[in-house]
């Protein structure tokens, strides 16, 4: 599945792949097929959060966009997910949003104010981790998600200290992922 994941996104970007085993073979037939594609082995199953932190830490830019390898961006994800994020002030994540209206991926507890570009943006409380956008230098000592969490409750928990910490987490209407 992670070759059509990697197949909607840009080629003109790079990827870091973080592969929770010592699979060499995988390693190297995705830096042989994609040239914007660089990949890591952890040689242990780390768990998803783990794997995230170790490439969000990896990737040298302000700004790191994880998203699971089961993810596919729809055409102009990207750019309308930039277009947001130029509309912010600032946020600690930004998510696109799920094109299965029956299954969102984001979450609103408490009532939000209406944001000006309501068409264009919406301040949730958490986002599912299968893609969203990190502003780096809004989490404090490069704590991203608790590493002590193997599987599930992770992204719940990365948004609960988010919000605790006064970060904002937003969904970009119009940047649609699959």
């Amino acid at each position: 599945v992670i070759n059509q994941c990697i197949k909607s996104i840009s080629n003109d970007l790079p990827i870091i792949v973080v592969e929770n085993s010592s699979n060499i073979d995988f390693k190297n037939y995705l830096e042989s097929k994609y040239k914007n594609v660089k990949c890591f082995l952890t040689n242990n199953n780390l768990g998803m959060g783990a794997g995230n932190n170790i490439g969000i830490k990896l990737a040298q830019t302000e700004y790191v966009f994880a998203i699971n390898p089961d993810t596919t961006l729809e055409p102009n994800t990207l750019e309308e997910i930039f277009s947001a994020s130029k509309e912010l002030k600032d946020f600690s994540i930004l998510s696109p949003i799920s094109s299965d209206a029956k299954f969102p991926n984001y979450g609103i507890i408490k009532k939000k104010k209406i944001l000006k570009n309501s068409d264009i943006l919406l301040e949730v409380d958490y986002v599912d981790g299968f893609a969203m956008i990190f502003k780096k230098k809004n989490f404090k000592q490069d704590h991203f998600f608790d590493e002590n969490i193997f599987m599930y409750l992770e992204n719940d928990d990365l948004c609960i200290n988010v919000k605790k910490n006064g970060g904002l987490i937003f969904i970009a209407k119009k940047a649609k992922i699959n």
